[in-house]
């Protein structure tokens, strides 16, 4: 980063976006660490301090220069892109922060959305936060939020939980430990996964909660797929292609009294007197909405800590 200062001088004269047809002058951004949202799918989406602040500040850091030189070139800005991601920020992050040792303005975006939120911004924020300079966000477009408003689903309250852990049973642990949280829940998941988190929390969340798969947001194929967790199970099961980005809204648990315990005991014993232990759990978690993991311990209570 090196010719960060030479790079600015060269288009001092240039530092303007074009909106439509008409050129649009940048006014001078005041030394400080920009942290600025941008579309996560349709490029219109983009706000004009957005705009304003790529066009004008010195340094201009992203996840992906080409990702970032399809938006500028959209709207006409000659503005330099560096790379500043997970995989060279240890180098990267110091040479940001001496820019702004320097008396620059820095503009910091990712790929799509919100930077900070599920990407390595964040350390770049704090380090800037250290070092006593100011840290200024310029909202806009944002995937959870945007699923969130779209799913239908209650949104007094909501609970962002980032990407669920890859492997099974870690998944399966996380979300009985958000079981119960009393908001609207919100991952971010891949397509290759999509099938077996939705089937996942079925499992421990109970078959009949509701839920929504947010796909490809603001983008041509836009898609909500509503409906309870065992219906999505069954169709994300049934060997559905499934493409694009993804963020999983899942409705917080029913307001609805818990079943008395004693209701519950009766209905494990029932069940597991023609099923195994784990599908007896399955089943008392659909009926119930409880979830399956504490129903598969109580089993095990009830039957003196061995399943079968």
């Amino acid at each position: 980063m090196r010719d960060e200062g030479a790079a600015s001088g060269a288009s001092e004269n240039a530092k303007s976006f074009r909106l439509h047809n008409a050129v649009i002058p940048a006014r001078p951004l005041e030394p400080a660490l920009y942290l600025v949202a941008t579309p996560i799918g349709n490029l219109s989406d983009i706000t004009l301090r957005a705009l304003e602040t790529l066009a004008g500040a010195d340094v201009l850091a992203c996840e992906d220069t080409r990702v970032t030189r399809v938006l500028l070139d959209r709207y006409g800005i000659v503005n330099r892109p560096y790379a500043y991601h997970e995989h060279n920020a240890d180098e990267a992050g110091p040479r940001l922060i001496a820019a702004l040792e320097a008396g620059k303005s820095v503009a910091l975006v990712s790929d799509a959305g919100t930077p900070l939120v599920s990407d390595p911004g964040y350390r770049l924020a704090l380090l800037a936060i250290e070092a006593g300079h100011r840290v200024v966000p310029i909202p806009g477009a944002s995937a959870p939020l945007a699923a969130l408003v779209g799913s239908g689903l209650p949104n007094d309250a909501f609970f962002f939980a980032g990407f669920l852990p890859t492997k099974d049973k870690a998944k399966r642990d996380r979300l009985a430990e958000l079981a119960n949280v009393p908001a609207t829940l919100l991952f971010f998941e891949s397509p290759h996964r999509i099938a077996a988190t939705v089937a996942a929390a079925a499992d421990v969340l109970g078959e009949g909660r509701v839920a929504c798969v947010c796909r490809e947001l603001t983008k041509t194929f836009e898609e909500f797929r509503r409906g309870p967790l065992g219906d999505l199970a069954a169709f994300y099961g049934d060997g559905h292609t499934v493409k694009g980005e993804i963020v999983f809204v899942i409705a917080p648990p029913g307001e609805a009294a818990a079943p008395e315990a004693a209701d519950v005991d009766r209905l494990l014993s029932a069940l597991v007197k023609d099923m195994s232990a784990g599908k007896a759990a399955t089943e008392a978690a659909r009926q119930t909405g409880l979830p399956r993991r504490d129903l598969y311990q109580r089993l095990i209570d009830l039957k003196g800590g061995d399943a079968g």
